[in-house]
């Protein structure tokens, strides 16, 4: 076995070894948060409810009862509601669609609108005056008020202070909800009254519909007049328009002979009289310049011989025809007669005579082509000079044709204009007669059960604010009272290590001593962890000498150390406990022992330091209790006695365990921890503020600053399941809880 080792054995007999370190070690074991995770914090807000559970039930209880008492006081109300839908409509005064992209196809605005004039205070005028709510007594009954003072005023002014107090009951009653996903809207009203609730919400949806239909007309009156006027000064600049298009046409000799509109309707000139003219004669030019030029060929053909006109012309062909009849007979009788033949003669006579008329015939045809190309001339010539003098006349018109289709535009624009303006009136004349875009879907019914006060919805607020109170007061509680509840605060918020927990206990059934006899108890396996715990505190094991302390008085100190000193014991060492707190010395009432001498008596200047130990049960253990109660005890602790003494007595014994008064104004405390090794600190779970605690450590750090741990004490159920150590080691182990009454009253 390694000699770091030291071999101990609990009340079972079991062996335990811990390991002396070369260097003191934090300790480990139950709640150390070096060794484990930090607690969930949904279970710190569980064990927290756990521990101000009657608070929050008062407040919860509290809260449900001053909320039925509430309703019980309310008055019931009744809710009617009429049903109106409305259409998306776009009025236009033109028919020029709106060139803001923003502001098309946008039905939001369009709702919110109608939305605000459904709440509007001039709707609910309109309502006053239809039902005649001012002043009326059961109007203001059914909504618990009364007529206003009218000592001193005009009549005019106390019907409009009338009207003006109902107006706003009614403003402040009325409820527009939309729809969901559809364009319909409710009007909901509510009151004491169900038949006032019903009637004001169908009048309230009455009036809507006939305030929409007046503002339809009032808007169409404006229109008509603004029309009427814009009509009238259109037509005056049409008119005129008019006038310089005809005075220029006039001016300028344009004569039109057609025109024709576009798909913009403008008006397009297609034909005018010198364009017309243009184009006839410079199509007749084009025939006789064909003419002359088919005469000239004729002409010139003639001097090469016979022409298309002489061939083509029926009485030469025939004269030529018979002409080679007569010459093919002759040459036939010239094979058989001689010249002098008559018959032959008589033929070269005929034949002579028709070439003289062919010959005359063609000399005709000749001279009438001549003419014809001499007349052709003369009406090209005559043709070319009047197309000249028309071209030069279209060429002028042309530069006038630009002023001319201005004033052409410019009636064309005024005309469309007003012809656009004279049918939008139209259209507006029979507005108000077209159909309405809002409709009375539902009428309001008499409700039949109240809306108000509604019990369950009551309840769950007044479940919700108790629960809310609750938990602002728990906060307020729990920041108040600044107690250790958390094993695992132990290392995070003071610095010292947890040696270990400590479960409450009933010691005024049993002692610490019964207790501690039973192996399975949760206070004897507490001890054994913070025994092993301390074995680690120093290269010896467990210190030879430490002192037990705490903050205050009642923590547990006293019964830590009895219970301390009596673990260690009973392993076999030789445990010596002294009482050091000469103000409330306790230890022998514990242990049924006497008071009459001790550690007063040796620091008095007594040396038989043995006389004055008592034995106990356990053969291991002993004790020197405090002896008689001195006057000046922080002097006789503050002497080189008590150092000397302590020193002797650990040669003489294993371990010395001194339990020294509270930390907190008492000097005692420092003065002993600057006579034993260290010091083991004892906090009460739920007990005195960190920051006393903190204060308290500080001053035992200004004398000795070796502190062992500490040791949490009269740790509860929930308290304990924040840590490891007593939540899983002392339950899981033995299966032991905590009763409902195991809250001990230690020391």
């Amino acid at each position: 076995m390694p000699d770091n080792l030291n071999v101990e054995r609990n009340l079972l007999g079991e062996p335990i070894l811990s390991q002396s370190p070369a260097t003191s070690a934090p300790a480990v074991g139950a709640g150390d948060d070096a060794n484990g995770d930090a607690t969930p914090l949904l279970v710190q807000y569980y064990y927290t409810l756990i521990r101000w559970k009657w608070v929050a039930l008062g407040i919860v209880l509290a809260s449900l009862a001053i909320g039925g008492i509430v309703t019980m006081l309310m008055t019931p109300q009744y809710t009617a509601a009429a049903r109106i839908g409305i259409e998306r409509e776009q009025k236009r005064i033109t028919n020029v669609d709106d060139i803001d992209p923003e502001r098309q196809g946008q039905s939001v605005e369009f709702y919110e609108t109608q939305y605000q004039l459904l709440r509007a205070r001039s709707l609910a005028d309109r309502v006053v005056r239809r039902l005649r709510l001012a002043g009326n007594a059961e109007f203001l009954a059914a909504h618990g008020a009364e007529a206003p003072a009218m000592s001193g005023l005009s009549t005019a002014r106390q019907r409009e202070q009338l009207q003006k107090q109902a107006a706003q009951l009614l403003l402040r009653h009325i409820e527009i909800v939309p729809v969901p996903r559809s364009t319909l809207i409710d009007i909901r009203y509510t009151s004491a009254s169900p038949k006032i609730s019903a009637d004001i919400a169908n009048a309230w949806a009455n009036e809507f519909l006939l305030s929409s239909v007046d503002r339809r007309f009032d808007s169409t009156r404006e229109a008509r007049v603004f029309l009427e006027q814009r009509l009238a000064d259109l037509r005056s600049k049409l008119e005129q328009s008019e006038r310089d298009l005809v005075n220029y046409s006039r001016e300028t000799g344009i004569v039109t002979l057609s025109r024709a509109e576009n798909g913009e309707g403008r008006t397009r000139v297609e034909r005018t009289l010198a364009a017309a003219n243009l184009e006839a004669l410079s199509s007749e030019l084009v025939q006789a310049t064909a003419a002359r030029i088919e005469a000239e060929s004729l002409v010139s053909a003639r001097g090469g011989g016979a022409t298309s006109d002489t061939i083509s012309n029926p009485a030469i062909q025939a004269m030529r025809q018979r002409r080679a009849e007569l010459e093919a007979e002759y040459a036939r009788l010239m094979v058989q007669f001689e010249p002098g033949y008559p018959v032959a003669a008589s033929l070269r006579s005929q034949i002579s005579d028709l070439q003289t008329s062919i010959a005359r015939e063609e000399a005709r045809v000749a001279a009438s082509a001549r003419n014809n190309l001499i007349a052709a001339r003369q009406r090209e010539e005559s043709l070319r000079s009047r197309v000249e003098a028309l071209t030069a006349e279209f060429g002028g018109q042309q530069t006038s044709s630009i002023q001319l289709g201005i004033y052409q535009r410019e009636v064309d624009t005024n005309r469309q204009l007003y012809d656009s303006l004279l049918q939008r009136y139209k259209e507006i004349g029979v507005a108000g007669v077209a159909a309405n875009n809002i409709s009375l879907v539902d009428r309001a019914e008499l409700p039949a059960v109240p809306s108000s006060p509604r019990i369950p919805l009551n309840v769950a607020v007044a479940l919700l604010v108790g629960l809310g109170l609750a938990g602002i007061a728990i906060f307020a509680l729990e920041q108040i009272d600044e107690g250790m509840r958390n094993p695992n605060d132990v290392k995070r918020l003071l610095g010292v290590p947890l040696l270990g927990s400590v479960p409450e206990t009933d010691e005024e059934t049993q002692g610490i001593l019964e207790l501690l006899a039973d192996p399975k108890s949760e206070i004897t396996e507490a001890y054994l962890t913070i025994r092993s715990n301390l074995a680690f505190t120093t290269e010896h094991g467990v210190p030879k000498t430490l002192m037990v302390t705490s903050t205050r008085a009642s923590e547990g100190k006293t019964t830590t150390s009895i219970a301390l000193a009596q673990t260690i014991a009973r392993t076999g060492r030789r445990t010596l406990l002294i009482d050091a707190d000469m103000r409330s010395p306790s230890i022998h009432h514990r242990l049924d022992l006497h008071n009459k001498a001790g550690l007063s008596n040796l620091l008095a200047g007594e040396d038989n330091w043995a006389a004055l130990i008592q034995a106990t049960q356990n053969p291991h253990l002993q004790i020197m209790s405090s002896g008689p109660i001195p006057p000046n005890a922080a002097e006789l602790l503050s002497s080189d006695r008590l150092k000397r003494l302590i020193q002797a007595l650990s040669t003489e014994f294993d371990n010395v365990i001194v339990d020294s008064a509270p930390v907190i104004v008492l000097a005692d405390a420092p003065l002993i921890s600057n006579t034993v090794e260290g010091t083991v600190f004892v906090i009460e779970a739920a007990g005195p503020p960190v920051r006393g605690i903190r204060g308290a450590i500080a001053r035992l750090r200004s004398a000795n600053p070796k502190i062992f741990g500490a040791v949490l004490t009269k740790l509860t159920a929930d308290m304990a399941s924040y840590g490891y150590g007593y939540g899983y080691g002392y339950g899981y182990g033995y299966g032991y809880g905590l009763g409902a009454n195991d809250r001990s009253t230690t020391e």
